[in-house]
């Protein structure tokens, strides 16, 4: 493991647990100190990713209670032999979908997701795969995300004008356009082929770790959307 990695896991190891003592801890001297380590959490992260450290509060501590990964759903739909991917703003495409709302549940989040993105009215049918993101995309977020790929059927709708999305199309395998690939990489595409060309599809946990150079971002709560 790289040693950028390991400081990032242990900034988020320290976060999440100060973050769990503050909500439970009821002790005024144990609370500052949880308080101190928070911030030396956020320190180390200012100092790997070049943010300001305030920047990084509020990114990285601006929540409460027991921390927990956030969840990111993608569709996978088909014509033929091809996916469906949806324009971003900055040119990059991706599969329809974002982060999980609070009130939904992964296969209303789905649906939703492909309506705004891609204007399409759609069944969730069945989970391809669920996947830790950190390995598999990059950069590295400094709080944990799962992904949840959903095989999705359409059945009515066209693409509208929105803010989110630019335009959308199908595309073969072998013809794929520049990928959004913090939220979708060609081998989580390539998955999303095997699933659809397959009768028999068991889901899929984190079945193949990704070799890549670790990154650091702090992110924000937009990047996936």
């Amino acid at each position: 493991m790289q040693k950028e990695q390991k400081w990032l896991d242990w900034a988020v190891e320290l976060q999440s647990l100060a973050q769990s003592a503050l909500y439970y801890c009821k002790d005024k001297f144990d609370i500052e100190r949880f308080e101190r380590i928070r911030e030396i959490s956020a320190e180390m992260l200012s100092e790997a990713s070049g943010l300001p450290t305030e920047k990084v509060k509020e990114i990285f501590c601006n929540e409460v209670g027991f921390q927990t990964p956030k969840l990111d759903c993608r569709a996978a739909i088909f014509k033929g032999d091809k996916i469906l991917l949806v324009q971003e703003n900055n040119k990059t495409w991706s599969l329809p979908g974002g982060w999980v709302d609070v009130d939904q549940s992964v296969k209303q989040n789905t649906i939703k997701e492909v309506k705004e993105e891609a204007g399409l009215d759609v069944t969730a049918d069945r989970v391809i795969a669920v996947q830790d993101r950190e390995k598999h995309n990059l950069p590295i977020y400094a709080y944990k995300v799962c992904k949840i790929f959903v095989q999705c059927s359409v059945i009515g709708g066209a693409f509208q004008e929105n803010i989110e999305t630019i335009q959308s199309r199908y595309f073969s395998l072998d013809e794929l356009p520049p990928l959004a690939e913090e939220k979708n990489t060609k081998e989580q595409i390539e998955m999303c082929f095997q699933a659809y060309r397959s009768k028999d599809w068991e889901t899929m946990f984190d079945y193949k770790l990704v070799a890549k150079p670790h990154k650091l971002a702090c992110g924000s709560s937009q990047q996936l959307e």
